[in-house]
């Protein structure tokens, strides 16, 4: 009985075994006769890839990864939204694979990059000139010259004269002026400051443009959230924040005279039209301010948010990764953008990007 049973154990385990050999064969010969059709499941492991700086496009950035990863469940993308000067110092000190920036880098910051980096304008945005006034609806109207004076600490009251003649139907209250500015490296402050020194003598002296300043006046806050927060808290303020972050607070902003003399409030056909004045110089360097546009319809406080990396990829599989997605970001990837309050690369300014990936190599060599 002993040798009866032993006998039908072993005709057991070599009938499973023979399963598990046919079942491996048929899976091989789906994989290999695919030729194409529906992509069987990669099983190789996740490809992780970490990048961080802007807050700036963080709404667009988070729907974007997220939906890639629903479609490519092999690469996972982690951002930190930590401001656009942290993104491009770690991107210097390599503990990212990529940096995300509102401000391109400056001839000397290109210096100092350990090996050559590459600009990737991704979509364009506007920064809102947003504020705290109870009672004041999105119809307040402000000058370049009223908007420095109020940034410069020489306009403090909401009633100021400068202010009130350009908003005869509002009445607006005696509320001392408070600035709500960034605290950290910001990419958003870059854009801003451009403008005040562009529309303002005084301010390109006294303070000048960048992703950091010191600030005449004002309580700092900490990315565009920060900002937005500090707004959200104090009656009488004024800051400047990107457009999704306005909306998604339910923030006020006003409408700002450009340099064509209209005044315009920020959306997304301000912001392209803002955007497609930059096509012709971003032929000879991406690294464009369309600050202050000249166009009849352009929105004043605009720019290109940028993803830079750098030319040669150490790492062939992250390096092709991330490749991969940039080519679906400029791509497919835009239809996201408007739902959230961003514009849409120019098609001019897409085929600048494909060019640039086509630059990517991996330890040397081109992407396969």
């Amino acid at each position: 009985m002993i040798h009866r049973s032993l006998s039908s154990r072993l005709v057991s385990i070599g009938a499973y075994l023979a399963f598990l050999l046919a079942a491996g064969l048929l899976l091989s010969s789906c994989r290999n006769s695919n030729n194409g059709a529906t992509p069987i499941a990669s099983t190789a492991a996740t490809v992780n890839l970490s990048g961080a700086g802007a807050t700036f496009p963080y709404p667009l950035y988070s729907k974007w990864f997220d939906t890639y990863n629903q479609a490519h469940s092999d690469i996972r993308i982690n951002y930190q939204s930590i401001g656009s000067g942290g993104g491009i110092k770690q991107l210097m000190a390599g503990t990212v694979d990529f940096g995300a920036s509102d401000a391109p880098l400056s001839n000397d910051e290109v210096k100092q990059m350990p090996a050559k980096v590459v600009h990737l304008p991704m979509v364009a945005g506007a920064v809102a000139l947003a504020y705290n006034l109870p009672g004041v609806e999105n119809d307040l109207h402000l000058t370049p010259e009223v908007i420095a004076g109020m940034f410069l600490g020489t306009i403090t009251k909401w009633n100021d004269q400068q202010i009130t003649a350009l908003n005869p139907k509002i009445k607006l209250p005696a509320t001392n002026v408070t600035i709500a500015h960034r605290s950290d490296g910001s990419g958003t402050s870059y854009i801003f400051t451009n403008y005040l020194a562009a529309i303002s003598s005084e301010w390109k002296t006294k303070v000048g443009a960048g992703k950091s300043v010191n600030w005449p006046v004002g309580i700092g806050g900490k990315g565009n959230e920060g900002v937005a927060g500090v707004l959200k808290q104090t009656p009488g303020s004024i800051g400047y924040v990107e457009l999704a972050y306005a909306t998604q607070n339910k923030l006020t902003y006003a409408s700002i005279r450009n340099k064509a003399g209209q005044f315009v409030a920020p959306s997304i056909p301000s912001t392209t039209a803002a955007a497609a004045s930059a096509v012709e110089p971003m032929k000879k360097d991406v690294r464009v301010s369309i600050v202050n546009s000249a166009g009849k319809d352009a929105y004043p406080i605009a720019g290109f948010t940028y993803i830079l990396l750098y030319q040669d990829q150490k790492d062939a599989t992250k390096g092709q990764a991330l490749a991969t997605f940039l080519t679906w970001a400029i791509h497919e990837g835009q239809q996201y953008a408007e739902p959230l309050m961003y514009a849409p690369l120019p098609s001019a300014v897409v085929t600048l990007d494909e060019q640039a990936l086509k630059t990517i190599t991996l330890n040397g060599k081109p992407i396969p």
